[in-house]
């Protein structure tokens, strides 16, 4: 199942070392780059230790980076008031050109992902970071965050819906700042910023969301919560969200609505991985067989499945569902 779910991802990813959200020939624009799908496929990529496709990959977000240079100097400067004054969250895999369709382009937890990430893999000797290029590139992204002001900056967030304060977008942004830190000039404030206003946020999303599957992103990869916040998150999402196929984003969500909220496979084996490393086995047993459960007869676990379970969405193979359950088997 690991090699299978292997060469899925491997078709998803284009010679820019660029993953699509989902197949190539998508008709949906998940042909297309996302910057967060693409740090998280490289997390599943990083746990089964194909380590070159993950330097391939997060080297080529760099270059989406270093490509609009201008736009992060000018939002360092003047900070952005009109969402296309934003980094972009989506970008043309092949010629790194920003998606300029207008849509809810506020992404501030891709950049933490992509600190984060980077920040994380060097720690561990996995070198992403090739020149003085990408150290500036890096350096400056802490200076968007702090232009910006993360901490209480109302974004799109993960689910790329409506301007909130995210507590998953600013949980990403202190976690990618403190990994950066080790190799970029992290002001302290700016991270006890963020902090403050994760701890006063928790256990809810935003204002309008108490609990949500992003939340989870604070456990894993982040691990930025304590044991009290972590078990309420859990707790919240396993009695509100987990359904059988899946786990819907939140309570009322009407994206791909059918009679019901749509049941998303990843976070199956994302529950998989908290699970493991919380040490609970069973638990971690039980959701690992859900998501196999959850994948068609390819091996292929899909976005979503409409509410009655029975059939799932066009966005099949979702890169960042077959990532996870990779992490799940090997991490």
């Amino acid at each position: 199942m690991l090699n299978q779910s292997l060469q899925i991802i491997k078709q998803m990813q284009y010679p820019s070392g660029l993953f699509a959200a989902s197949r190539m020939d998508a008709k949906t624009g998940y042909n297309l780059a996302w910057i967060r799908d693409n740090v998280y496929t490289a997390i599943g990529l990083e746990a089964a230790q194909k380590y070159s496709t993950v330097k391939k990959t997060l080297r080529a977000l760099l270059n989406i980076l270093l490509k609009h240079e201008y736009k992060i100097n000018w939002a360092i400067n003047e900070k952005p008031k009109h969402h296309y004054q934003y980094i972009h969250a989506r970008y043309d895999p092949i010629t790194m050109e920003e998606i300029w369709e207008q849509w809810g382009n506020k992404q501030n937890d891709a950049i933490g992902a992509l600190l984060f990430k980077t920040g994380d893999l060097e720690e561990k000797g996995i070198k992403i970071v090739r020149n003085k290029n990408d150290l500036r590139i890096l350096q400056k992204l802490v200076r968007y965050l702090q232009s910006i002001e993360y901490w209480h900056d109302k974004d799109n967030g993960m689910w790329e819906e409506n301007e909130e304060v995210h507590a998953s977008s600013i949980g990403a942004c202190v976690a990618g700042l403190k990994k950066i830190s080790r190799i970029a000039d992290v002001p302290k404030s700016l991270i006890k910023k963020g902090e403050k206003a994760l701890n006063k946020l928790l256990p809810r999303e935003s204002e309008s969301k108490e609990i949500d599957m992003t939340l989870l992103s604070l456990i894993y990869p982040y691990n930025i919560v304590t044991k009290k916040q972590r078990d309420l998150i859990l707790k919240n999402v396993e009695a509100k969200l987990v359904k059988e196929k899946g786990v819907i984003r939140y309570t009322g969500d009407k994206y791909y609505y059918r009679n019901g909220e749509a049941q998303w496979t990843k976070g199956l084996p994302w529950l998989a991985i908290i699970y493991k490393q919380m040490n609970k086995p069973d638990k971690y047993a039980y959701y690992m067989r859900k998501t196999m459960e959850a994948m068609n007869e390819k091996g292929e676990l899909p976005e979503l499945y409409y509410a009655d379970g029975k059939e799932h969405n066009e966005n099949c193979p979702l890169a960042w569902s077959q990532a996870l359950f990779v992490a799940g088997l090997k991490g």
